[in-house]
């Protein structure tokens, strides 16, 4: 039978509102419990009656003088005893006797006379009503436990209201909350108020995430009408002047125009897959061969590149994909602006690897050295194909390493450029 013909109560049960499920959780206990105690009332009510009537019996002056065999010794009659009930007096033991509505109570001691002939002295009592005193105490108190547990109930409705009303107004403030405001925070240091402060937070995170979406929705935007336009600009004019020559040039600068495009979309779909906030599982990553990877990636150029790199390996703790587009990113930024030479340096430490990477370019002005992480940033305002980037390659850096507990930074290069600091984490 599937799980889903079983569990139908559960799920009702799960569909009601908080309060009810209190109520009756705390009604059915007080009423559990009560009817538990009502199931021993009879003991209870039996072990008063009895003991009332021991004390009483243990003050007695008439007690019966009997024989060890439970014959009469003080000349009166013969005590309704059993021969099993005087063996129980005779140890020490009180007997009770229930019979009808009413019982009887015995209680005995043996003593020694002058010529040492042991005798048993015997007091009892009848307890009249035992039996329907017994019944009645317990009907009553069925009937309390209901009650009481229905006052229960009650109480807890009325308790759980008045606790949740607080709850209720900032369910309602928070949803008429302009963007930009705080839900109040009470001044109890309560559950009411860690429940306000992580409303605050998490109204902080969505104001966050709208501003950040709204940013780069708006630079993409901004980004994606430059290729967009010059292409359509360039199209229309071979379409207005049609001239063999000229539409080869036209599309030539289309196909350009066009690589550049996809290049700025890719980047885009990564930084928005980063955006998601997946993160892979580390693992274990030679920095040395990573970057050795990267310098053969870059390809042919008239730039010298330099890599300064222990024989040894040096590992940390990321993913391979992230530390290649890392790698590949910051030399290719390098390369943009370097004159002559690019130098990778990997410096294992204690408890982290650093990663630098120099050039001898004009360099990073220090009121930029911030703002080149962030998305859509550019030192310069060039836009051309050459040189032009779309302000995006260290922002994705960024992003990459720092999710890693890693960190960045932006400097000068002893050789007057820029110098660019990545610090990860060893792998343990």
């Amino acid at each position: 039978m599937s799980p889903r013909r079983w569990w139908p109560p559960r799920r009702w049960w799960l569909r009601r509102t908080l309060r009810f499920r209190i109520t009756v959780v705390a009604t059915g206990v007080a009423l559990l419990c009560l009817l538990a105690f009502t199931l021993l009332a009879p003991q209870l009510i039996g072990f008063v009656q009895v003991n009332a009537v021991d004390r009483e019996l243990s003050k007695a002056e008439d007690a019966r003088v009997l024989d060890t065999a439970g014959n009469p010794l003080d000349g009166g009659p013969k005590p309704d005893l059993t021969a099993a009930e005087i063996r129980a007096l005779k140890s020490g033991e009180p007997v009770l006797r229930i019979d009808g509505p009413s019982a009887h109570r015995w209680v005995g001691r043996v003593q020694f006379a002058a010529d040492g002939t042991p005798r048993l002295h015997v007091a009892g009592d009848t307890l009249v009503g035992y039996r329907e005193a017994n019944q009645l105490g317990t009907r009553w108190l069925a009937v309390a436990a209901v009650l009481v547990a229905g006052l229960v109930g009650i109480a807890t409705w009325l308790a759980v209201r008045s606790s949740l009303r607080p709850v209720e107004r900032m369910r309602v403030a928070a949803a008429e909350l302009p963007r930009g405001q705080r839900l109040p925070v009470p001044a109890a240091r309560d559950e009411l108020q860690a429940l306000a402060e992580a409303l605050n937070a998490l109204l902080a995170r969505r104001d966050e995430a709208t501003e950040r979406l709204r940013r780069f929705t708006g630079d993409a935007a901004h980004e994606l009408r430059s290729p967009v336009t010059s292409v359509r600009a360039q199209a229309e004019v071979a379409v207005a002047h049609p001239d063999p020559d000229f539409s080869i040039e036209v599309l030539e600068s289309v196909v350009e125009e066009s690589v550049r495009l996809s290049a700025l979309v890719d980047a885009l779909l990564i930084l928005a897959r980063a955006d998601t906030g997946e993160l892979p599982r580390a693992e274990p990553v030679d920095l040395v061969l990573q970057a050795q990877a990267a310098v053969d990636r870059l390809g042919e150029t008239e730039l010298l590149v330099q890599l300064a790199a222990p024989m040894s390996a040096c590992l940390i703790s990321a993913a391979g994909a992230e530390v290649e587009l890392v790698l590949d990113n910051l030399l290719r930024n390098a390369a943009r602006y370097a004159r002559t030479f690019i130098r990778i340096s990997v410096l294992p430490a204690a408890r982290e690897v650093r990663l630098l990477v120099d050039d001898d370019g004009h360099g990073i002005p220090e009121e930029h050295r911030e703002k080149v992480f962030d998305r859509f940033y550019r030192v310069e305002s060039d836009r051309g194909r050459a040189t032009g980037g779309f302000g995006l390659g260290l922002a994705l850096v960024a992003h990459l390493v720092r999710r890693r507990r890693g960190t960045i930074r932006a400097g000068e290069s002893p050789e007057g450029g820029a110098r660019l600091e990545v610090r990860w984490p060893l792998y343990r």
